[in-house]
């Protein structure tokens, strides 16, 4: 670790070592390469950073991603910074980048599109040209801005913890440290203005259509004139207690997820469903999260309502079901065993005996009467077994309510998303009808149809929730045991 007890050059110098020292960000002959976009923060880190490497015989390079989002703009920045790379003797890595066109191909916002390929062009040249730290210009203001952002989005512990002063890259041996964390924004401004340094003002920083700018130049100002002056320094103290907080669960949960996993591959996990379903509600989704991005390999795109999902249907009467969410990942139960997987194809197709691709969102194994929560499809099932119901009375039903005579049906019963080709004899009616042209002639809207939810008993269908059940399975004089299924929608 480095020593940071020299003479250092001013009160920011100071504020810069201590936090280096704190979170072991550095030690002596480290290679930091330092992302600089030529704005005010990321030029007063290259400096400051620079004066800190002639005590302590750092290594430094700059890095420089060109988004192609400004046209001439963008590659006039590129040009400042290799300027400014080349005052102070230091190499300068730049590439040019059509975020643009990855957003696109990956469905993913503009913000996300940038940070995504900015962090990888980053680690790539760390890899590439031997450094091992990678330094980036977060303040403390944008620590806020970040906490301040998750709030009002409903986030949970990890997004109020907010930029961690370090963290491990992707490629191994590399760190990522933001050595002015601690810092605020004014400090560096009148540090740039008594070096006499020249800085770029992104314009696109003033655009309100972008939450954190209206967080940055709107909100933020109204709490500091109206609500708290502190307002910066009260959110990065509870990001830096949630952050501590949320080490700490952590460490915990390695324990429990440990102790209930049964298997661990690349991209398989196996869970003990009874072990899960053991822990505090709290432990299991965040067991259950613990094991996507074991798989996954990050968390985005899983959102609470995904990992709320798995927990309630845990908790269900079924024994046998899946659940798709994005990026390929499938939940399922099979038994006694929860098995979170990377699925190699989509999870959105399935091919059927002719040959045609068909679209599978989702499917549910009904081993008994129960409850089933297809939150994420929108809807609920409950099935329940009934006596002493007279016909008038089902005749009389909701639409949402179906009744099928026990004897004509076998357990377990499947729940799945309307196919194309799918068929059935409606009730009342005798031969088969297509279940696209009976919902046509009923009105059906097209992307309803492909979400509807169908119940299958020994591989025929039997019910089109919320419309009509099968003449086969219809409750006669004659049955004895009814099963009851009730249609919720969200």
């Amino acid at each position: 670790m480095l020593s940071f007890g020299k003479k250092s050059y001013n009160r920011l110098i100071k504020k810069v070592e201590k936090t280096l020292s704190e979170y072991y960000m550095l030690k002596e002959n480290d290679s930091v390469l330092v992302g600089v976009s030529g704005g005010a923060d990321s030029v007063a880190l290259i400096h400051i950073l620079k004066e800190i490497s002639l005590l302590f015989s750092l290594k430094l390079g700059v890095a420089h991603l060109n988004h192609s989002l400004r046209g001439n703009e963008s590659d006039n920045d590129a040009l400042f910074v290799a300027s400014v790379s080349d005052k102070l003797h230091l190499p300068c890595f730049v590439e040019k980048k059509d975020v643009i066109k990855y957003k696109t191909e990956n469905g993913l916002s503009i913000e996300e599109a940038g940070r995504l390929v900015r962090y990888a062009f980053f680690e790539d040249i760390a890899e590439k040209k031997g450094y091992n730290r990678i330094a980036l210009g977060h303040t403390c203001d944008d620590n806020a801005e970040l906490v301040l952002m998750y709030l009002l989005r409903g986030s949970g512990p990890l997004g109020l913890s907010g930029i961690p002063p370090v963290r491990p890259g992707t490629k191994s041996n590399i760190s990522i440290i933001r050595p002015l964390i601690k810092t605020g924004r004014k400090e560096l401004i009148d540090y740039i203005s008594e070096k006499n340094l020249s800085y770029i003002t992104d314009q696109s920083n003033l655009d309100e259509k972008y939450l954190r700018n209206r967080v940055r130049n709107r909100l933020i100002p109204e709490l500091k004139d109206g609500y708290n002056p502190k307002i910066v320094e009260t959110l990065n103290r509870l990001s830096s207690i949630v952050r501590s907080e949320e080490e700490w669960m952590e460490n915990e949960l390695k324990f429990i997820l440990d102790k209930n996993t049964l298997v661990k591959e690349d991209n398989r996990i196996v869970l003990s469903v009874s072990g899960m379903n053991a822990l505090h509600p709290a432990a299991k989704k965040r067991a259950i999260r613990s094991a996507v991005a074991g798989v996954k390999g990050d968390l985005r795109r899983i959102s609470y309502s995904h990992t709320e999902l798995v927990s309630v249907q845990l908790e269900g009467n079924s024994y046998k079901w899946n659940l798709d969410l994005p990026d390929r990942i499938r939940v399922s139960r099979t038994g006694s065993s929860l098995v979170v997987s990377k699925e190699k194809n989509s999870l959105r197709s399935i091919v059927s005996k002719s040959g045609i691709s068909d679209r599978l969102n989702f499917e549910y194994v009904i081993n008994e009467p129960c409850r089933v929560n297809a939150e994420k499809e929108g809807f609920k099932v409950l099935f329940s077994e009934i006596m002493n119901i007279s016909l008038e009375d089902i005749s009389k039903s909701a639409s949402g309510v179906a009744f099928f005579d026990m004897d004509t049906i076998s357990f377990p019963l499947v729940l799945r998303n309307c196919l194309p080709g799918d068929r059935f004899t409606p009730l009342g009616m005798t031969g088969s009808k297509k279940v696209s042209k009976y919902l046509i002639n009923k009105k059906v809207p097209g992307e309803s149809r492909l979400k509807l939810p169908v119940l299958l008993s020994s591989g025929r269908i039997i019910w089109l929730a919320g419309h009509v059940i099968d003449d086969s399975v219809k409750v006669t004089l004659n049955t004895r045991k009814i099963l009851k299924a009730e249609l919720f929608l969200a």
